[in-house]
């Protein structure tokens, strides 16, 4: 166990925190988690990086510790009617279809490399932007912005366009001889 897979498995014992803070309106202390889980993801990653501490565990733990982090955010902003149901459906769906594509493939043995698509990347990054928006203007007690409005959309947007990059790479990948 090297230090930054136990500070990643730390940022995902905080899942649960944050979902319960986000329940209660604690809005100071939702963004507060959420802001330390941030740096605790570019944290683990330097030192993993410039102490040589890279691990196959690692290299699953974090991405799964980040997608913990950013759905919870979204499905309990949802049920608490911050955010609109459909968005918070949209972005659990996307990474539902994504696990489910990488585990049929790999029944069919035809497993495929895990490789993200440049705009899932802008689309990760987006989703985390948008809920550190969301949590700090909650926090300082800001309502309803048109800005919100934006960022609901340029996340929907890069969503679906990650979605359907993921779903044409993955039929090209199964059908492929």
């Amino acid at each position: 166990m090297t230090i930054p897979n136990i500070i990643t498995i730390l940022r995902l014992l905080a899942v649960p925190l944050l979902i319960v803070v986000i329940g209660q309106g604690r809005w100071n202390l939702a963004f507060a988690i959420f802001l330390l889980a941030g740096i605790s993801d570019a944290v683990d990653g330097f030192i993993a990086r410039r102490y040589d501490m890279r691990t196959e565990f690692g290299a699953y733990i974090d991405p799964l510790a980040d997608k913990a982090l950013l759905v919870s955010i979204y499905v309990t902003l949802a049920i608490t009617g911050i955010l609109p149901g459909w968005l918070a459906v949209l972005v659990v769906s996307r990474d539902a279809m994504i696990v489910a594509g990488l585990i049929v493939a790999r029944l069919m043995d035809r497993p495929m490399p895990i490789r993200p698509l440049v705009v899932s990347k802008a689309n990760t990054a987006a989703q985390i932007a948008f809920a550190a928006t969301m949590l700090g203007l909650l926090a300082i007690g800001h309502g309803h912005t048109p800005w919100i409005d934006w960022g609901m959309g340029i996340v929907a947007a890069l969503t679906v366009a990650s979605a359907a990059g993921y779903l044409i790479r993955w039929l090209r990948h199964m059908t492929a001889s």
